[in-house]
């Protein structure tokens, strides 16, 4: 192998050393996240309209990934996410030390609390939620995972803006996405905790608090999401601070 070329690729600075990636292969993960936000299978004809693709590319696309064991047909012939991708976002969270350490912890806290709880990393620029506990009362706030929010409106969002790191918030501020004002930031880094705005989902209030990692970043948020008629700020901050405080410790190798 030449050495420069494998220097180039053993390079971990960040940097592409003049290589670009594959046009092929982004276009077929283009169709993957196409099915990210779709709650139900989808025909052919639903992925060709939905990229603006021929029947005949989006076909050859959705084999790929069938062969890939990324997609699956239903019974009716329409194209579904295997399972594949949930054991793949569960490596994820565990690559990340975070996954098998917080189920535990949102169990404890769903319990604790009587409401449903949930883990959140920054995605694309955008706060995702990537594992979930409900509980069972009747009425409850449901949220799915996947399910991506705004880093504006959003508890988790303004946490994960009020604790970004500066490359982190200057990259955020470059985004597509809108950011809470600057202003609001010192005040939820007092607090150690931010409430969503109200207007990104009617009904609702969520409470989130950061989660750091063993460099000391803020990686998740860990947030309880109420309906209305039942948040008490006072009664539900403190058990979510300690919560990811402890999360946090353990992501940290300390001692709960």
């Amino acid at each position: 192998m030449d050495l420069t070329y494998s220097n180039r690729i053993q390079d971990e600075s960040g940097k592409d050393g003049g290589v670009r990636p594959l046009s092929t292969a982004l276009k077929v993960l283009e169709v993957l996240a196409f099915f990210s936000d779709k709650r139900r299978p989808q025909r052919l004809s639903d992925v060709a309209t939905g990229l603006g693709l021929s029947r005949a590319t989006a076909y050859q696309r959705l084999l790929t990934l069938v062969a890939a064991g990324w997609l699956e047909q239903d019974e009716g012939g329409a194209y579904r996410l295997s399972m594949l991708a949930t054991r793949m976002a569960v490596a994820a969270l565990d690559q990340a030390d975070i996954g098998t350490r917080a189920d535990p912890m949102l169990h404890r806290l769903a319990e604790a609390t009587g409401e449903t709880a949930s883990l959140s990393i920054i995605d694309r620029g955008q706060p995702c939620i990537v594992a979930r506990v409900e509980t069972d009362t009747l009425l409850r706030a449901e949220q799915k995972i996947g399910t991506m929010m705004s880093l504006e409106g959003s508890a988790s969002g303004r946490i994960l803006v009020a604790y970004a790191e500066a490359a982190q918030l200057e990259r955020l501020r470059r985004g597509p996405h809108p950011l809470p004002a600057e202003d609001t930031l010192p005040e939820i880094r007092a607090k150690g905790y931010a409430l969503s705005s109200g207007y990104t989902q009617t009904g609702v209030i969520a409470i989130a608090a950061p989660v750091f990692d063993q460099p000391g970043r803020c990686s998740a948020t860990l947030s309880l999401v109420v309906p209305q008629i039942r948040f008490d700020e006072a009664r539900f901050a403190g058990p979510l601070v300690e919560a990811a405080a402890e999360l946090s410790r353990h992501l940290q190798g300390g001692a709960s």
